[in-house]
């Protein structure tokens, strides 16, 4: 069913939440490489890359990250579709929570086409979609994270994500929104450089945000909750990194992160993602989470 807002329901919509997808276990959604290149450029980290990602090398990665997901989550997959090369990014398809997709309305035109085939999957898998305007800029998962509990929202916005954008997201579910302020263009996504987890940590990179916004950082989080990554961390995508419960994995930081890390009490397992950072993601950006926020962390 797709609706343009759920806030004052119908008696029909009121029927359709009880029949909404439930997840009893962790559950991602992931899109195979079958089509996957840098065929264009819309993100600092494309150019020089056009056309050098290895197929084969960009299907072990991918394989080896979901095998290692399988181990913790189920998943689900999409099937990318010829001339859509970033398809296999699903994490910047939509934002999830109760059953409910606020789908990605994406600001390239190169990633535009992929809305409708992501609307057919959620829409036959039951999801009831939360339309976001084709003029206001919003994309997904990419740049709007649940805290662990679920009931808070971080949204970025100054690269890909539009400000107006956060409070519409946050409607769907009637939750607080924090807005942060991206600044630093390689940073084009809230989750190339901000992940809060399970166990009320954060893990971020204070360059990527105007001053305003470190300071909403810092005020949210105590500072034995904050995990910064330096500048070296960042660039390989440490941030960009799925978490369920006490479990994470992330791209090779090439450094002591994955130590720092365990310190706070998580399992962290780092697989080689570099072909996927040519075209601007990493593990967060593979995998889309389907289901709650307390399944998917076990809270």
């Amino acid at each position: 069913m797709s609706i343009t807002a759920v806030s004052n329901p119908t008696s029909s919509s009121i029927r359709s939440f009880t029949s909404l997808p439930h997840f009893d276990r962790p559950t991602y959604l992931m899109c195979p490489p079958e089509w996957y290149d840098v065929n264009y450029v819309i993100n600092p980290w494309m150019a020089g890359n056009l056309h050098r990602p290895s197929r084969d090398l960009a299907y072990a990665q991918w394989r080896e990250l979901h095998s290692q997901l399988q181990r913790i989550a189920d998943i689900r997959l999409i099937h990318g579709q010829q001339n859509l090369p970033d398809m296999v990014f699903v994490g910047h398809a939509a934002l999830v929570q109760h059953g409910i997709v606020a789908l990605s309305s994406f600001t390239h035109p190169q990633r535009q086409a992929e809305e409708r085939h992501l609307r057919r999957w959620f829409e036959s898998a039951g999801f009831l979609l939360w339309e976001t305007p084709r003029e206001t800029a919003f994309e997904g998962e990419g740049d709007a994270l649940f805290n662990a509990e679920g009931d808070h929202l971080w949204a970025a916005h100054g690269v890909r994500t539009c400000l107006q954008s956060h409070r519409h997201v946050a409607d769907a579910w009637h939750v607080g929104v924090s807005s942060l302020h991206l600044v630093d263009p390689r940073f084009y996504h809230l989750d190339t450089c901000f992940a809060p987890l399970s166990g009320g940590h954060v893990v971020y990179f204070p360059g990527a945000f105007d001053k305003p916004s470190v300071a909403r950082i810092k005020a949210a989080f105590a500072p034995e909750m904050r995990i910064e990554v330096t500048e070296a961390e960042a660039t390989r995508f440490a941030c960009n990194l799925i978490n369920s419960g006490r479990e994470i994995l992330m791209g090779v930081a090439g450094s002591d992160l994955a130590e720092r890390l365990g310190a706070a009490g998580y399992n962290v397992v780092e697989v080689n993602l570099s072909e996927f950072i040519r075209g601007g993601g990493s593990a967060k950006a593979l995998a889309l989470r389907l289901s709650d926020c307390k399944v998917t962390h076990g809270s």
